[in-house]
């Protein structure tokens, strides 16, 4: 690599050092042949000037050997990961493709390179990396989690040299990214050095005056506070030391950005933040003694300094789900000040060290369960202090999201959708408004139909129409439920939108032509016209089938065909006309089946006879003192009495299945002109009906009105409805009611 050209002679010196450092390194996990070939081409790629320098004029190898420095000796990764590094920029420039890589190098090396590629177009495509979906979309297209790892790597190996930069505007954007992004990656990775610096390189970039002032106040009192925190800790050295535990004792300061979280958070100067650091007591404790060793300690410190009870903190007894394990104290020390301290054994020492107390989550910031999951086997196979565990991470392969899709808006915002999404379910994920005028899209910069499904990182721009509507056939093309209800919603509006108009139209026709309107007529005129439901003859004049002036002759048709028919009719009273009830009939059907409270099935009930409840009925169970189960309709005139008084007896029911065959009894009321012919059409219809029978009526008279009660037999309650909705239809009926 003699032919690498540098700007100055410091380049030169770093980039042999780090080369150095690198080979002895990479030696045992890294074969010579790769070795060399990595070099053939590296210098291929700068003789040919293809590598280019970035936006801070970093020389694109010099920066990519800082980050595998990073990855090898502050992370410990090595092998495939070391060459991925070194190797992605120069199949980025097309000089080596990754099937090149494959054959040269291995699929591993490949997947790795593929990994980087892939993120990077992906912040091309997305200035908003600020949101859970970002995260979770560079998540799901690194695949391996090696790319994540060498990510944070390359991040804070940026952070390190861009302090003297020029370049103002894009700095704030890495500083930017830094904080939001990878800082919290790098804390639940547990990689928590890697955190804490790349949190305060982003404050020192992003508020330049607050990150110098905090470091200025605390070179300031460094020299009264280690003072400080020596005469606390003697006494308690000389203590525990006496009581026979092996410990160590060491005080450590918060990191500046730590402290400006806490000014920010308490809305304070510097001088009134006074726990500006904590007081750590580590025991070199045996396994099955770590729980009393760690109280001994406790016993002793709260004994020489007074504790403040409300701040104790007990992850002992139980660990924080992220495996946190620790004693945590705020006592009382010398000259009134408030000093934390906190006590756990060794081991717990090193896991929290390594960021596995992942303070970003516990405070509040909540990831999706399968991320951490995920981010959970990566600390363990991080944590694992065997040599070769980060072996098993060449096989290790995400598979979070696989049934999710993350889709771009041309502005950059990013949007998740179930995986097999359309265009049109993303249309109206944006906005219902949107998907209803939606006639395509351009996926991509390529036009594509409103049926396309999208994959993740497809940026989609909807087209729209304003003559387009919601069709009915659109509901085979979404996916989503959202989607689904918003159609439903916009055609039954629709329909409604032309069925108001279709009976405007009608009503307009009636007053031109001066005739009174009869609802009885006209609906049995419709029922003679084959229409079954009201709605349907509406929506024929609607879409123009019927003509409205053809109706109207209809109409006049019919009330004249009524009223010769009424001349011929005698007029008798209704009230004669009784029918007793007839014996009760016994059906050979199963009962229905009724879940009685929690889904058991098979007990015994009846149905009550004050409210008489049928298939189809809201319902609830009433325990009776004989124990038996009583079913009444919700809307019992009882119910709210016995709530009152019985509420402990009430139980759930439900109607879960219908036999066969099954009918009930219902009384229906019936309120009309009095006159015998309007009964005779009344039981007429009922006779006419399947599955429904007359067992009992009752007709009084009185002021040329009757009321009368029917006791049917019928199966449901949709039957029921049914016929009460053409018995209404008599003429001369005024009111039909259930009781």
């Amino acid at each position: 690599m003699d032919n690498i050209t540098y700007r100055t002679d410091i380049e030169k010196r770093e980039f042999l050092s780090l080369y150095k450092q690198l080979y002895l390194l990479a030696a045992d996990s890294v074969s010579s042949d790769n070795i060399r070939n990595l070099k053939k081409y590296l210098t291929d790629s700068v003789i040919n000037k293809k590598l280019t320098r970035n936006n801070f004029g970093m020389h694109p190898i010099i920066h990519d050997m800082r980050t595998a420095m990073i990855v090898a000796n502050e992370i410990g990764m090595k092998g495939s990961g070391l060459t991925g590094i070194m190797l992605h920029p120069v199949v980025k420039q097309g000089i080596l493709s990754l099937d090149d890589v494959k054959k040269e190098f291995d699929d591993d090396v490949a997947g790795i390179i593929k990994g980087l590629l892939k993120t990077n177009e992906l912040y091309e495509k997305s200035p908003a990396i600020q949101s859970e979906n970002f995260r979770n979309l560079l998540l799901s297209f690194a695949e391996d989690m090696r790319v994540i790892l060498i990510m944070i790597a390359d991040r804070l190996n940026l952070m390190r040299h861009i302090k003297d930069t020029d370049n103002e505007e894009d700095r704030l954007k890495v500083a930017n990214e830094a904080a939001y992004l990878y800082a919290p990656l790098a804390h639940k990775l547990g990689l928590y050095k890697i955190k804490s610096e790349l949190e305060d390189l982003s404050l020192k970039y992003m508020r330049k005056e607050m990150y110098y002032l905090i470091k200025d106040k605390l070179n300031e009192t460094k020299a009264s506070r280690d003072k400080y925190i020596a005469s606390f800790i003697e006494p308690i050295k000389n203590k525990v030391g006496a009581s026979g535990l092996k410990f160590d004792i060491k005080g450590r300061t918060k990191s500046i950005h730590s402290i400006w979280n806490k000014m920010q958070k308490q809305k304070t100067a510097f001088e009134n933040i006074y726990d500006l650091f904590a007081i750590r007591i580590i025991i070199d404790s045996d396994d099955d003694k770590e729980k009393q060793e760690c109280w001994q300690a406790y016993s002793i410190v709260t004994d020489m300094y007074q504790p403040n009870p409300k701040r104790l903190r007990d992850w002992l007894s139980i660990p924080k789900s992220n495996g946190y394990e620790s004693l945590h104290i705020t006592v009382m020390g010398p000259e009134g000040k408030w000093v934390e301290v906190q006590i756990r054994t060794k081991r717990m020492d090193e896991i929290a060290e390594r960021g596995l107390a992942a303070h970003w989550r516990y405070k509040g910031v909540k990831g999706e369960n399968g991320l951490d999951e995920w981010l959970t086997s990566v600390r363990e196979a991080l944590e694992n202090s065997d040599s070769d565990s980060l072996q098993m991470m060449d096989q290790f392969k995400m598979d979070l999201y696989e049934d999710e899709v993350f889709v771009f808006t041309p502005k950059g915002d990013l949007f998740k959708l179930p995986k097999g999404a359309t265009v049109l379910d993303f249309a109206f994920h944006i906005h219902s408004k949107l998907g209803s005028k939606c006639i395509g899209a351009k996926v991509n910069g390529k036009n594509v139909q409103l049926k396309q499904i999208l994959n993740s990182g497809d940026q989609v721009e909807i087209m729209t129409s304003n003559t387009q509507t919601p069709k009915r056939d659109w509901l085979k093309i979404v996916t989503t439920s959202k989607a689904r209800n918003k159609i439903r919603q916009a055609l039954k509006e629709m329909a409604a939108t032309q069925l108001d108009f279709a009976k405007e139209t009608l009503e307009r026709k009636f007053k031109n032509r001066k005739l009174d309107y009869d609802e009885g007529v006209m609906m049995r005129m419709i029922k003679r016209m084959g229409f079954k439901v009201v709605t349907e003859f509406y929506q024929a004049i609607a879409d123009e089938k019927l003509d409205v002036n053809d109706v109207l002759d209809k109409y006049i048709e019919q009330k004249k065909r009524e009223s010769d028919s009424h001349d011929e009719i005698t007029y008798r009273s209704a009230e004669g006309y009784n029918l007793q009830p007839q014996a009760d009939e016994t059906s050979n059907s199963k009962e229905d089946v009724l879940v009685i409270d929690q889904d058991l099935k098979g007990i015994d009930f009846k149905l009550a006879k004050c409210c008489n409840p049928i298939y189809g009925d809201d319902v609830f169970g009433f325990v009776t003192v004989s124990g038996g189960i009583k079913v009444h309709r919700t809307d019992c005139p009882n119910a709210d009495q016995m709530r009152d008084r019985f509420g402990y007896r009430f139980v759930k029911a439900k109607w879960a299945g219908k036999s066969q065959g099954t009918q009930y009894p219902i009384t229906l009321r019936v309120v009309g002109h009095d006159d015998i012919g309007i009964v005779t059409n009344i039981t007429s219809i009922i006779s006419k009906e399947n599955d429904i029978s007359l067992r009992a009526i009752g007709i009084d008279s009185n002021d040329g009105l009757f009321s009368g009660t029917l006791t049917i037999m019928v199966g449901d309650t949709g039957r029921l409805e049914a016929l009460i909705k053409k018995l209404r239809t008599v003429k001369g009926v005024k009111q039909v009611s259930r009781t």
